[in-house]
């Protein structure tokens, strides 16, 4: 890679670690394009000799930026620069599908489970199901883009509003599409809640990372074109792959 003349040395006199500051010229390359997403980063040992760090130094700023998405390493091959995350917008409500869609890549399900269920209280309460009718259906989904997994959704349904769906093939196959188009169940509204966590282990093994790779968790709750919730959904997100974003606006005058 013949691209040093444009890297900037460290500066060991900074205050700030030295690893931190590797990561930042590691990143102003990738965010410059002089470093393009596949491209392979220098070896270990020649970020050593250019910037005259140890390995130790080398190898926390590269497994933080591993960690955080922006690196890939490749047991036996070495570390390459990660491709873009996928960005959901946080204020539209749009499906798995039409997000893949928008954004060029084919959209896949392999459904896990497709089952009726009794609903935990939880999922009662957000489903505004009464106590004598406790029944959903279950929907676990592995959602992938190209064949990429991307996401694990556990997905709880009104059983009145969408117990049809247990004879339909579900697999690469938009819910909501299906549902509005077949049921007249229209996605209107969604409340939803994102945290980023340490991914568990029945997640890591369906989304084939390490457990405790960070992920983004979600819940939401969509409701109908009659306000009515047919749907709560808990997501794993990986966090390599995906990343949410919003726009906001000042609602009123500043308060200091």
């Amino acid at each position: 890679m013949n691209t040093w003349q444009s890297v900037p040395s460290l500066d060991k006199r900074d205050p700030t670690p030295l690893y931190c500051q590797l990561k930042e010229v590691i990143l102003s390359q990738i965010d410059s394009g002089a470093w393009s997403p596949g491209m392979q980063l220098p070896s270990e040992r020649e970020l050593c000799e250019r910037f005259g760090i140890s390995r130790i130094t080398v190898r926390q700023a590269l497994a933080e930026l591993e960690m955080e998405g922006r690196l890939v390493r490749d047991q036996g091959r070495g570390t390459f620069v990660a491709p873009p995350r996928i960005a959901q917008h946080l204020t539209r409500l749009t499906g798995f599908t039409q997000d893949m869609q928008e954004r060029g890549k084919t959209a896949g399900s392999v459904v896990l489970q497709l089952t009726v269920t009794r609903a935990t209280a939880a999922v009662a309460h957000r489903l505004r199901l009464d106590a004598r009718h406790r029944q959903v259906i279950l929907l676990q989904r592995l959602r992938t883009a190209n064949g990429e997994p991307m996401a694990v959704e556990t997905a709880h349904l009104s059983a009145t509003l969408c117990r049809d769906i247990l004879c339909e093939d579900l697999t690469n196959q938009s819910l909501y599409h299906l549902l509005s188009q077949k049921y007249g169940v229209i996605p209107t509204r969604a409340e939803q809640q994102l945290e980023a966590v340490a991914c568990p282990l029945e997640a890591a093994k369906v989304l084939g990372v390490r457990v405790g790779s960070p992920v983004l968790h979600l819940y939401r709750t969509t409701y109908s074109q009659h306000g009515c919730p047919f749907e709560t959904v808990e997501s794993y997100y990986r966090g390599d792959k995906y990343v949410f974003y919003a726009e906001l606006s000042l609602a009123a005058e500043p308060s200091g």
